[in-house]
């Protein structure tokens, strides 16, 4: 394989494996809110109790993901030298920024938030709670308002020709709030919370399933369903605002998501199917004029398909691009599913009586996993052949003294390394959770809440 080809499996080795960690503690960060804002209202010590094992869960997280997060920064100098010299400017205010505004933030916050009980007032621990989930919001808010301006440049111009070429800011809001930045944002942070909810969920499942923690985990579970069934709600709404964006600012992209060619002819809407590259066909289970009503509200309404675009600006490969779309299209629909039925159960009186639906949820934590994955792998190889689009081709972002061998090498080294952090993330997070809760047993803990909230009773 060639530079380019290493360059990108080894980038993208290391973004998905950093990937797996600040979703998950944005996710968990709204779940502490919950939690916390739960035990100041309701006064029951089984809030505080789940609050205080789940930051616990929280610092291991970020502490990977921080760890994981470094290696890309340097990969941008040594793999992409003309890309990072072309987007420096770009990426370094919006940088800077994740680093003042939002890590600076969490990070500060975060010593109060592990070490503060019992030591400040509950008041001002929850504000550090609320503190820490916000800048790990603000963290996701710069860097995908950097990777949305490499899908749609804005508020800049070009100095300089040739190798030398790079964008310069001249409207920082208009880079900031780029054409697709709003919308992808939102499609990112939702992802987030789906993260976080399930692996709560997956967790007390578990307990449910082996009979321990009973009193906690169905309050614990309920908590999260409740965050979980809305995110997959909203999911829908931000997903669909997404792919009208995508069919605006990039409809190559839209149309490798569908296997759509001819512009002359109506976009079907696959459940399903096989792109056959060479014969321009595909072949699955479709909506006729699926994707042409969800953009326009017509069943017949051309949509712009490959065809019009150069072979060499086309996304490729499309059937890959296009499984992988559909897979994630499909775990959202399998999230949403899963968390209305357990709300169906719940109004029924019935949540907690099925035990086969507390095996599946307690595996259910791989799914906003991979859909987060794989969203943003129908992202960026939807952009290829660009790496920022319209103006520099993935080709010639390459660094020009990196050889293959040293790919290779780096790339081998990585795969080991990042695979010992996991078996230890794997390891540790399984020791905490098969070792359970600190405190007193939840079943031993007076309930205060009937008092209170009765939709968590």
């Amino acid at each position: 394989m060639d530079v380019e080809i290493l360059s990108r499996i080894q980038f993208a080795f290391t973004v998905s494996f950093h990937y797996i960690y600040p979703p998950l503690s944005i996710g968990l960060g709204v779940m502490l809110v919950a939690m916390e804002g739960l035990y100041l209202k309701t006064g029951d010590k089984i809030y505080e109790t789940m609050t205080r094992f789940w930051i616990k869960i929280f610092s291991l997280i970020f502490g990977i993901g921080v760890a994981t997060g470094i290696v890309m920064e340097f990969e941008f100098g040594t793999n992409w030298a003309t890309y990072s010299r072309y987007v420096g400017d770009i990426f370094g205010s919006a940088l800077a920024a994740e680093g003042i505004f939002a890590f600076a933030l969490e990070s500060g916050f975060l010593g109060l938030l592990l070490f503060g009980w019992n030591r400040v007032s509950p008041r001002v621990h929850f504000f550090a709670t609320i503190m820490v989930a916000l800048g790990s919001m603000f963290s996701a808010i710069w860097i995908v308002v950097a990777n949305s301006w490499q899908q749609t440049p804005a508020g800049y111009h070009i100095v300089g020709e040739g190798m030398k070429a790079r964008a310069e800011i001249t409207d920082f809001w208009a880079m900031v709030f780029n054409p697709s930045s709003i919308e992808r944002l939102s499609h990112v942070l939702v992802g987030a919370f789906l993260a976080g909810s399930f692996l709560v969920l997956s967790v007390h499942a578990y307990y449910l399933v082996k009979n321990r923690h009973i009193a906690i985990s169905r309050k614990a579970f309920k908590i999260a369903l409740v965050v979980a069934t809305i995110s997959g709600l909203l999911q829908l709404f931000t997903g669909h605002h997404a792919a009208t964006g995508v069919a605006v600012n990039q409809p190559a992209k839209l149309a490798a998501f569908e296997g759509h060619y001819d512009s002359m002819k109506a976009a079907d809407m696959y459940l399903l199917g096989y792109v056959n590259q060479k014969e321009q066909t595909v072949t699955g289970l479709k909506i006729p004029g699926g994707l042409s009503f969800l953009l326009y509200q017509n069943f017949k309404k051309p949509v712009k398909g490959l065809n019009a675009f150069a072979v060499t600006d086309r996304p490729k490969p499309i059937n890959a691009i296009f499984q992988i779309y559909h897979l994630m299209v499909l775990i959202g629909m399998t999230m949403i599913g899963l968390t209305l039925l357990a709300m169906f159960l719940w109004w029924k009186g019935k949540l907690f009586e099925y035990k086969w639906l507390m095996t599946i949820f307690s595996f259910s934590v791989i799914l906003p996993q991979l859909g987060n994955q794989l969203g943003w792998f129908s992202a960026e190889m939807g952009r290829q052949p660009w790496v920022v689009y319209g103006l520099l081709r993935t080709s010639d972002a390459l660094s020009k003294a990196v050889k293959a061998d040293q790919v290779i090498f780096s790339l081998f080294l990585f795969t080991f390394i990042y695979t010992l952090l996991f078996v230890l993330f794997i390891y540790l997070l399984n020791k905490k959770i098969k070792h359970g809760f600190d405190e007193n047993k939840p079943e031993e803990i007076p309930d205060y809440s009937k008092r209170n909230n009765p939709i968590l009773n």
